[in-house]
């Protein structure tokens, strides 16, 4: 299993506490050192079965400084996917992938269900 996340993010860091109190075993990705590309976002969307605005960090100073709230209904799947692989940051974050689902953000009643 795949935990993508920003080091300094405390939600990342909580969800990562709560992975290792409950002995999930994951690969850990910095999402700014190793930013997803356009293959694995489009992937991880359609295995997710969520709706693509799910992965844009939508509380991000990038999302707000370009105006993406506005942008993002006008834009095409594969418009949304690759400017999300222009910048970690953009994306919402911490990620689970896992072999048959993904997560994104630290909901921990929706990890509890996945994953114990």
């Amino acid at each position: 299993m795949l935990f993508v996340e920003y080091p300094r993010c405390t939600t990342c860091k909580k969800a990562k506490k709560w992975l290792d109190e409950h002995n999930i075993e994951y690969e850990d990705r910095d999402i700014v050192k190793d930013n997803p590309q356009s293959n694995e976002l489009k992937e991880w969307y359609e295995k997710s079965e969520l709706p693509l605005k799910r992965f844009f960090n939508t509380s991000g100073k990038i999302y707000r400084e370009k105006k993406l709230k506005d942008k993002l209904p006008d834009m095409t799947e594969e418009e949304k996917i690759n400017l999300l692989a222009t910048d970690g940051m953009l994306v919402k974050r911490p990620i689970i992938v896992a072999d048959t689902f993904v997560l994104t953000g630290f909901k921990e009643k929706e990890w509890e269900e996945k994953l114990l």
